[in-house]
């Protein structure tokens, strides 16, 4: 009998055992989005997904886990297996500002390993057509005319498009009223049907809209024309100087994680991102590609916790809350 309870204890902990880097993957890996899709998050990930495979040798699988500013998608990741084939794809919003909107039954610093630091891109302030301000200066202005806020689409409470918003409020002390959705995907198409009035929005969302000419461009919040679409200025050209904000990407892996997984995870992600034809596809979007020396995981995690001193407490000064 003892013989039997030993060897029934021996098979379970190789059951639970961590995943090792001489056999993963050995079965498909989800990387879970937690916005809708269609949205500029689930485009970066299904591109950067299709050139993974190849190297990790097995199929990338993207789910689009919604609600709660992406909070509910983070917490399935975090409560996931640490074993790398449950990875979780974030930003800005989820991996940073959430942690001070809501009430998460995680710690999204102690509970998650970084793996990598993804391509990024400066937000963009655009409006639908009707709107009749035809420079940023004009926007402002009609901006402070109207008798009531104007209604700007977010992904949800803490998630970039409304950080972007608060701090839109804060460096000009305009009031919005802000309409959030699932995801900038759904808001940008209310947005272009003319059911809202603008979004601060990501470059990589709206800029196949400003290109086919369903929504109008003010300005990018960064000190440098976006390469893909240089004709639109910047927000240091267009009477907002000083107004900057660039949501950065990233892939996370439950704690636990082996380190050498961490590693395969970190190394395919790079060969994506080193690729001619995914740099052709990311930068059309808008992006801008991580220089070389911060594609390491330990890039990610200075990044996430700089940006937690920083936007944390105006953040919380606004009273964000998801009551």
């Amino acid at each position: 009998m003892r013989r039997l309870l030993c060897a029934v204890l021996f098979a379970l902990s190789v059951l639970a055992a961590p995943a090792r880097a001489d056999d993963y993957p050995s079965r498909p890996i989800t990387v879970i989005v937690p916005f809708a899709a269609g949205g500029p998050s689930d485009a970066m990930m299904r591109i950067l997904g299709e050139h993974m495979k190849r190297t990790l040798g097995q199929a990338v699988l993207i789910e689009n886990v919604t609600g709660a500013g992406g909070s509910i998608g983070v917490g399935r990741a975090v409560r996931s297996a640490p074993d790398g084939y449950t990875v979780s794809f974030g930003h800005l919003g989820t991996h940073v500002a959430n942690g001070a909107v809501y009430k998460l039954g995680y710690d999204l610093v102690a509970d998650l390993e970084p793996v990598v630091l993804l391509p990024s891109n400066p937000m963009i302030i655009v409006s639908k057509t009707a709107v009749p301000a035809k420079s940023l200066a004009e926007l402002l202005a009609w901006l402070k005319s109207r008798p009531e806020p104007a209604t700007a689409g977010t992904a949800g409470n803490g998630s970039g498009s409304h950080i972007a918003g608060l701090y839109f409020e804060q460096a000009t002390g305009i009031k919005l009223q802000f309409v959030p959705y699932r995801g900038t995907g759904p808001a940008l198409n209310d947005l272009v049907a003319g059911q809202i009035d603008l979004i601060v929005d990501q470059t990589s969302n709206s800029i196949n809209q400003v290109r086919a000419g369903t929504i109008r461009a003010y300005a990018v919040t960064d000190d440098k024309r976006v390469e893909s679409a240089p004709e639109i200025p910047t927000t240091d050209e267009t009477g907002l100087p000083g107004f900057h904000m660039t949501l950065w990407s990233g892939l996370w892996v439950p704690k636990r994680t082996p380190r050498d997984v961490i590693a395969k995870l970190n190394a395919a992600a790079v060969a994506a991102l080193n690729d001619p034809e995914v740099q052709k596809q990311l930068k059309n979007l808008g992006l801008q590609m991580t220089p070389p020396d911060q594609l390491t995981p330990e890039a990610l995690g200075a990044q996430q916790r700089a940006e937690i001193g920083k936007w944390w407490p105006m953040i919380k000064a606004a009273g964000v809350s998801t009551e």
